[in-house]
C-alpha cells in the first residue's frame, strides 16, 4: 500500500502542475489580448464633414496607436491627432507633408518641394490659407489635410497649423460602422 500513497501524490502534483500552467496561460492570453485591444482596438466616432468620401460623420474607425519605432507615419496615412490647445477634441486628417519637406498649394494643386504630388485624396483645394506661402516643416512635423479640401480645418489654419509627431495618437486604420463602410481606411 505504500505505494500507491506515493502515486496518489505524484498524480497529485501532476494535476497542480497542469492547474498552474492552465493559470499562467490564460494571464498570458489576457495580457495579449489587452495589449491588442489597447493598441489596436481603441475606436473613436468620425465628427464632420472634413474626410468625405473616405469617413464621414459618424463613422465608428478603429486606431493603430503602436509606437513609431513599429508602425511609422508615411504619406497619405489618414491619423488621429491632439490638439496642440490640450482640448479633449481630436482630429482626423491625411498626412500630406513630411519632416523637411516645403508645402505650398498653388493653384490647386499641393506642392512638395516644388512639385505638385499625385493626391487622389484632396483635389482642387481653393483656400490655400497659410500654404498660399511656402511652408517648411520641421523635424517631427507633418502638414496634413481633410479629404474635402474645401470642408477641412487642417494644416493650413492657424489653429491646427503643422502637426508634431509627439500629437500624433495613431493611425486610423479600419472602420467598423456603418456596415457600407466597414473595410481598411486607405
Amino acid at each position: 500500500m505504500a505505494g500507491f500513497g506515493l502515486y496518489q501524490e505524484r498524480n497529485e502534483r501532476n494535476i497542480l502542475l497542469k492547474a498552474a500552467n492552465w493559470v499562467v496561460d490564460i494571464i498570458a492570453i489576457a495580457a495579449l489580448a489587452i495589449f491588442l485591444v489597447s493598441m489596436f482596438g481603441n475606436t473613436m466616432t468620425v465628427s464632420g464633414r472634413s474626410m468625405e468620401e473616405t469617413l464621414n460623420a459618424g463613422d465608428q474607425v478603429m486606431l493603430n496607436e503602436l509606437p513609431e519605432i513599429f508602425s511609422p507615419v508615411h504619406r497619405f496615412d489618414v491619423v488621429c491627432f491632439a490638439p496642440e490647445n490640450g482640448t479633449e477634441r481630436r482630429s482626423i486628417k491625411r498626412i500630406i507633408g513630411l519632416p523637411g519637406e516645403t508645402v505650398q498649394i498653388r493653384g490647386g494643386k499641393v506642392l512638395i518641394d516644388g512639385s505638385e504630388i499625385q493626391n487622389p485624396y484632396t483635389k482642387n483645394i481653393s483656400i490655400s490659407g497659410l500654404a498660399e506661402n511656402p511652408i517648411t516643416l520641421g523635424e517631427g512635423e507633418y502638414f496634413v489635410l481633410g479629404d474635402n479640401g474645401n470642408s477641412s480645418e487642417d494644416s493650413r489654419f492657424v489653429n491646427v497649423g503643422n502637426v508634431s509627431r509627439s500629437r500624433i495618437i495613431g493611425k486610423v486604420w479600419f472602420c467598423t460602422s456603418p456596415l457600407s463602410h466597414l473595410g481598411p481606411v486607405r
